[in-house]
């Protein structure tokens, strides 16, 4: 087919014209050797991505509140495709890899839990008790993209997708993010630490500047947002944003977000590092902490905590139970591990094939799965 070596030309047309310290096509690195198709490997990474069942469950996964009764609330989705425009609109400026921005970013949090950070934290109570490893959403991410996503075969991403996603946790706020290289056996090196030394892998930066755009605009993709969610639904008013955040970055998702955006291309244009100017950075530190501290504290109460540590403990080993009794009845079974190939259910622990599970689960699924349980267990006593 002859047109075939045309189309691949067009889709790399525009590399030609990509800045120096972009990260081109031609350097990606899959962790299996496959022969491509006429898509650029970063484009196919989106298709892989965007066509997998853990992108479909985004829609039903919480981004801060949870079972609210407001549909305009953000859920995970929203948050995703947040981040997505934001980090290209940021690639497409400083002329960086859209393609590659695009995949780490659509990807970057598939394997967030039920409930978000509150679910991630009890779920990383019980790996810790059970397992003594750490849980993180974007470490399980790059788990669930390499070794569970595509009934246990993975998706077989590239190792600077997978990369940016494993280092773009938005907690950890840097004034300047420079690329850090790194090989395929570097990377895997990274990815088996972080489960027993996270705090190590999350500071370090990502492999590509693409992967560092992601990064910040991780943060600026729920800083401004979740704001408005706080005030949409009562949890704070406008005016309590102080003014020393209010004056630079603005009162508003929209001021916010073009605000931040701009000072990166101002301060990152033409250079090999992506950065904030002092007093961006600063406001954006604040505004950081003032969410913690008036919307995050209290996206759920004191009873809504207990009653889900207690459910997710419930659920945990309920299903754990069913694993090692090979209970063919049991949801796990139903549909996850009857449809995983049998590599992934020979190589994988009990206790590890209930986290992927439970870390899979959309919100409604979780809290069905809680409530029954929770019946079975009174109707036994």
């Amino acid at each position: 087919m002859k047109y075939m070596e045309e189309v691949k030309r067009n889709f790399l047309n525009k590399e030609e014209f990509l800045a120096d310290y972009a990260t081109k096509s031609s350097e990606a690195i899959r962790l299996a050797k496959e022969e491509e198709d006429y898509r650029p490997p970063y484009f196919h990474d989106i298709d892989r991505i965007i066509h997998s069942y853990s992108y479909t469950r985004y829609l039903d996964k919480t981004q801060v509140f949870t079972r609210s009764n407001n549909d305009h609330i953000s859920k995970r989705i929203t948050h995703v495709q947040l981040v997505s425009k934001i980090a290209r609109t940021i690639g497409r400026a400083l002329n960086l890899n859209e393609d590659l921005i695009e995949a780490i970013a659509l990807g970057h949090d598939i394997g967030h839990t039920p409930l978000g950070h509150a679910g991630e934290a009890l779920l990383n109570e019980i790996s810790l008790k059970e397992l003594n490893e750490y849980f993180a959403h974007n470490i399980q991410s790059v788990r669930h993209l390499m070794e569970v996503e595509n009934n246990g075969k993975g998706l077989n991403l590239t190792i600077q997708v997978l990369d940016g996603i494993m280092c773009h946790n938005g907690e950890m706020l840097d004034n300047v993010y420079e690329a850090v290289p790194k090989s395929k056996k570097e990377f895997l090196a990274d990815y088996k630490l972080a489960y027993k030394d996270l705090k190590k892998v999350e500071s370090k930066h990502p492999m590509t500047l693409e992967g560092c755009v992601v990064r910040i605009s991780d943060v600026i993709g729920y800083i401004g947002r979740d704001i408005e969610d706080a005030i949409m639904i009562g949890k704070i008013k406008r005016e309590d944003l102080p003014k020393s955040i209010s004056s630079v970055l603005g009162d508003n998702n929209k001021d916010i977000v073009n605000n931040i955006i701009n000072d990166i291309i101002e301060n990152s244009l033409g250079k090999p590092y992506i950065k904030l100017s002092k007093k961006v950075y600063n406001a954006l530190f604040e505004l950081k902490k003032f969410n913690y501290e008036h919307i995050y504290k209290y996206s759920l109460t004191a009873e809504e905590k207990e009653y889900y540590r207690e459910g997710m403990n419930k659920i945990f080993y309920e299903y754990l139970e069913d694993v090692l009794n090979n209970n063919k009845e049991s949801i796990i079974f139903k549909i996850f591990l009857d449809n995983q190939v049998k590599s992934y259910n020979d190589n994988t622990s009990a206790k590890r094939k209930v986290i992927d599970f439970i870390a899979g689960m959309t919100d409604e699924l979780f809290m069905k799965e809680v409530e029954k349980i929770c019946q079975k267990k009174k109707n036994v006593l």
